[in-house]
């Protein structure tokens, strides 16, 4: 049996719905807002380029048999939301299975995407 690390997948997901055109950015949660918040300042030694995985969260389906992937997102001012979102969704899931093939790991995969505001210019 393949181990399968979240990050693994909070890493495929991420650049995945950041590439969507119309995704201005990723949206955590209050819960790691406050964490962030309340966390020493960020080193020289933590590399810039690690996508955002704070919007992203990546849970086993409650039967075990797949994952639930939950993205919160901001979209970009002049974009039809219905239309991104979907994009986000296809192109996340793409992602997060074509990563699980990677790993030899056949596992059913939920996308859920939740679109949190619009960025201004």
């Amino acid at each position: 049996m393949t181990v399968i690390h979240t990050a693994t997948l909070l890493d495929a997901a991420a650049e995945a719905a950041l590439a969507v055109p119309g995704v201005a950015g990723l949206r955590p949660r209050l819960f790691h807002r406050l964490a962030a918040a309340a966390a020493p300042t960020r080193s020289d030694a933590t590399p810039r380029g690690t996508p955002p995985r704070e919007g992203i969260r990546a849970d086993r389906s409650p039967d075990g048999a797949g994952w639930h992937i939950e993205v919160r997102c901001v979209l970009s001012e002049g974009r039809r939301v219905l239309d991104v979102a979907r994009n986000v969704h296809d192109r996340v899931g793409a992602a997060v299975l074509s990563r699980l093939a990677a790993l030899d790991a056949v596992e059913r995969v939920a996308v859920e995407v939740t679109v949190t505001g619009i960025a201004t210019r």
